[in-house]
């Protein structure tokens, strides 16, 4: 089986590995861009359709237009569908053998059909070229490795953080706290005045998942989970099994909501928005809800701040991130234009980045200089993190094979509701992990 390159990624709402298929062109001619050969066609298919997702559809028309006006003899053929049809299609198609010579994927255990069939061309090439690697948040290319080689270039990135409600801290004179056992007295004053710490819907499982996953990265430092995840390291080494511990007791000293196991992501998401917890753990898709979206009421998105999670027992970076890339561009391997295509992802990533912000309120996966956007202080804080991040830990369940990602997320539940030890969470991974090499 081919390794992934030790990065975790977890998917809210796209784990499932689906082989990604469409129509390949047939065209001929040498397009130079010097209009006088004869044009090549692009198939490029992608899943933001006008009528749900206008901002993306229009950046897509936008940069596609001005592709081919800089290489007339190319022309980019679109076809466009909704997530769930886009993915029906993959499904439908998955046999055929006729992708589109462009389309979108999703990063980690996603890619592996598509790399062990052969079915994607390595992309390192454009990386390496006018130093578009370095352009990208420290982390996220390799999400799209496998074996060495990068399958997919990332255009969108989710960290988490800890999204809290300032007018509740205000109110006990609490302060951002920079170290997990400032966090505890946080969650202690929060307690002692009858007020709800943390906002947590755990039927999810993967929102447990993040405060595991933050712990294990602080405690683990030196890539200590994402070796174990990968199978390079053992999850009953102490670090992680410390962040096993840690998770369980935040969980059973009543930090977070009141049935939390049981509760949904968006029951968690509305008592927070609510104002009935102080502190959510959630990924920067929520941006919008804290900034931009008129539905919610003023003086709650005036109120909301976040903050790094914090180091624990004087270890970690704060600089380290658990998040993950979104959807990202893929070149089919046995395309007719394939040189073309290479050339076209390469333009397209260049181009996404600061306008996906400024028109789409999009956190890309490269690095955008926040003087040039008008955005939001809370986008501009969050794009200065990036563009200063150490290192991205990504989500951990579509690294994962979807076997490991089940075990992995059922002990998280189970370890949340003291129905298995620190010990036992770390052997169920490592019997897991064992299991499916």
């Amino acid at each position: 089986m081919k390794k992934m390159k030790a990065v975790t990624f977890l998917a809210a709402g796209c784990a499932t590995a689906m082989v990604i298929t469409g129509c390949n062109s047939e065209s001929s001619g040498s397009g130079d861009g010097g209009g006088d050969g004869e044009q090549k066609t692009i198939e490029f298919m992608h899943l933001w359709p006008e009528g749900s997702s206008k901002d993306h559809y229009d950046i897509v028309n936008e940069i596609i237009a001005d592709y081919e006006e800089q290489n007339p003899d190319t022309k980019v053929e679109l076809e466009v569908l909704s997530n769930e049809q886009y993915k029906e299609k993959l499904q439908v198609t998955s046999t055929s053998g006729e992708l589109p010579d462009v389309g979108m994927t999703w990063p980690g255990g996603f890619l592996e059909p598509y790399v062990e069939g052969e079915m994607f061309a390595p992309l390192d090439d454009v990386l390496d070229e006018d130093g578009l690697r370095d352009s990208y948040v420290e982390g996220t290319t390799e999400a799209y490795e496998m074996d060495g080689s990068t399958y997919g270039l990332p255009l969108e990135l989710n960290v988490a953080q800890v999204f809290y409600n300032s007018a509740i801290f205000d109110e006990y004179n609490l302060e951002e706290p920079e170290t997990y056992e400032e966090l505890e007295e946080i969650v202690s004053t929060l307690q002692e005045n009858d007020v709800a710490p943390i906002a947590l819907g755990n039927q999810d499982r993967w929102t447990g998942s993040l405060w595991y996953m933050y712990m294990a990265d602080r405690l683990g430092e030196d890539n200590l989970l994402n070796q174990a995840i990968n199978g390079e390291a053992s999850f009953t080494e102490e670090p992680l099994v410390n962040a096993a511990e840690k998770t369980q007791n935040l969980a059973s000293s009543g930090a977070f909501t009141q049935g939390f196991n049981g509760l949904s992501d968006q029951e968690a998401k509305s008592m927070f928005m609510s104002e009935q917890a102080a502190m959510y753990l959630i990924a920067t898709w929520d941006l919008p809800n804290y900034t931009t979206d008129e539905s919610v009421s003023q003086d709650f998105r005036d109120a909301v701040d976040y903050f790094d999670f914090p180091t624990v027992e004087g270890k970690g970076n704060q600089n380290s991130y658990v998040g993950g890339p979104g959807v990202g561009l893929f070149v089919s391997e046995e395309s007719d234009v394939k040189e073309e295509s290479k050339d076209f992802v390469k333009y397209f990533s260049e181009e996404w980045g600061e306008k996906s912000v400024s028109d789409a309120g999009v956190i890309p996966a490269t690095k955008v200089n926040t003087d040039n956007v008008d955005l939001p202080d809370m986008y501009l804080e969050v794009l200065e993190d990036l563009n200063n991040a150490d290192n991205l830990t990504l989500f951990a369940d579509v690294q994962m094979s979807p076997d490991v990602a089940e075990t992995h997320l059922t002990a998280i539940q189970s370890l949340f509701g003291e129905e298995i030890t620190p010990e036992e969470f770390a052997e169920m991974h490592d019997e897991a992990i064992e299991e499916d090499e």
